[in-house]
């Protein structure tokens, strides 16, 4: 048998349990877990983020570490103010996502373990750090229904690259279809 990919995490009620699960288990776990859903981060760039890089800002702007390409990825507000409120008391140069033994960020692995624990806690199969961006992708697909815009947040060569990284099946595609009257 094939290994299954990570895939986003579709249902709201599932998300809102995770919530609960990090939040229980502290705040930079609740924080890691927010940040990736509300930014499509890729976990290597959301794991260096220092509270300088995102407090009273609009966007982050880095250069990611897969493509090493500049890119700004803007903050919602409400995000924005999760933000705001985590990085208060915190210096600059603190990383959002620290480990408490060392003060540097969490290593992926880490950040691995952190989401997995809170998944089986909600319910959650096939969850990892990409599990982050793809449920972003996913949410902002089904809301905005602009593939395009994804493809460009992303970084993608072609919409269908995006819409199958996000996990817009086929069927899906067949029942808007289905829907659809002129």
């Amino acid at each position: 048998m094939a290994p299954r990919t990570v895939e986003p995490i579709r249902d709201r009620d599932k998300i809102e349990k995770m919530k609960k699960a990090l939040r229980r288990n502290g705040e930079r776990n609740y924080m890691l877990f927010l940040t990736g859903l509300n930014t499509g981060l890729r976990i290597g760039d959301l794991l260096p983020l220092t509270a300088g890089d995102v407090r009273r800002r609009k966007y982050i702007v880095l250069k990611e570490e897969k493509t090493n390409k500049a890119k700004r990825f803007a903050l919602n507000q409400g995000i924005r103010r999760e933000l705001d409120e985590y990085t208060r008391g915190m210096t600059d140069k603190e990383y959002l996502f620290a480990s408490r033994k060392s003060g540097r960020p969490i290593k992926r692995d880490r950040a691995y373990k952190i989401l997995r624990h809170a998944a089986e806690e909600a319910g959650c199969d096939f969850v990892g750090t990409h599990t982050l961006r793809k449920t972003f992708g996913y949410h902002f697909y089904k809301q905005y229904k602009d593939a395009s815009m994804l493809q460009q947040i992303f970084n993608h060569s072609s919409q269908s690259i995006t819409l199958r990284y996000i996990g817009i099946s086929q069927e899906e595609i067949d029942d808007a279809m289905d829907d659809f009257i002129l």
